[in-house]
């Protein structure tokens, strides 16, 4: 979601802080992705009145909460509809979606790729703990198989699904991965979503201390290496390979891959002019134009 139009404000990463407190637990890496987002936000300068929010259902999904804005917390894995809506209605407003592994892709998975093959103007930060925290700890599409959960007590019987494979095959003309435990990386590659005009997802790895006890912070450390600074971003087939890890199981942190195409709301505009506009509606004339 480009927010370059929009007009700029000076305000401090502390002041998009809501007047709710966050519940998060203690040693969550959602504290830390939350904080990033405060950082972009200021960096880029968001008015806050400009802004929307929204989420679906998850621990994630309380975010919106903890940030002013204007906000929507919707049905569980519903969010990309709703941003979807929201953007096209109101294209003037910065759409910041945030949701989790569970909510993405589970119940939330027949949204993502659409969104993405679309190219809908909105910034998608997932947050992925391999696990269902809300809910108190069932396997997710992302929980590795030695993962014990509430659901899988004697392990997973499936292969974690590859997000940023997801994402880059479906379309997504942005596509990042970071780490919660590393902020400032994270606020760099959220700013940059949020910069860019058409839909970015943001992918970040996250400990969950109370449900996940093989995902930890100590794990993510070793797991990601940075995105090698000769990466051409714009190169889909370098970028998918990065996002397949390495020899040695290592997950790329950083920017992937970054295209420009245009977006849906500039692609239906296009679709209002050309038919005469709203005054000049006419369902005849479409059907005419759409025939081979």
């Amino acid at each position: 979601m480009s927010v370059a139009a929009l007009h700029k404000v000076d305000l401090k990463p502390k002041d998009y802080k809501s007047e709710v407190s966050v519940v998060w637990c203690p040693g969550c890496g959602y504290h830390g992705i939350l904080n990033s987002i405060y950082r972009a936000l200021s960096e880029l300068g968001v008015d806050y009145s400009n802004l929307m929010a929204i989420s679906g259902i998850g621990c994630s999904s309380r975010t919106p909460y903890f940030i002013k804005s204007y906000k929507m917390h919707t049905l569980h894995g519903r969010a990309g509809p709703v941003a979807t809506g929201a953007q096209l209605a109101r294209p003037d407003l910065a759409v910041l979606v945030t949701g989790g592994d569970g909510d993405g892709y589970s119940i939330g998975g027949g949204h993502m790729p659409h969104m993405a093959r679309k190219n809908v103007n909105l910034t998608y930060v997932l947050y992925d703990n391999g696990i269902y925290g809300l809910t108190k700890g069932q396997y997710s599409p992302t929980s590795r198989p030695e993962l014990k959960a509430y659901t899988t007590p004697y392990g997973g019987p499936d292969e974690p699904l590859n997000p940023l494979l997801y994402m880059l095959t479906y379309g997504a003309t942005y596509v990042a991965q970071g780490f919660a435990g590393k902020p400032q990386i994270c606020a760099e590659l959220i700013k940059g979503a949020m910069e860019h005009k058409g839909f970015s997802y943001v992918h970040i790895f996250s400990q969950c201390p109370t449900y996940n006890n093989i995902d930890t912070v100590e794990f993510y450390r070793e797991l990601v290496r940075d995105v090698p600074a000769d990466h051409d971003t714009s190169n889909l087939g370098a970028a998918m390979e990065l996002a397949r890890r390495d020899a040695e199981g290592h997950a790329p942190m950083g920017l992937l891959y970054k295209i420009d195409k245009p977006t849906l709301d500039e692609r239906l505009a296009a679709i209002v002019t050309k038919v005469g506009g709203h005054a000049g509606y006419d369902i005849n004339k479409i059907i005419d134009l759409a025939r081979p």
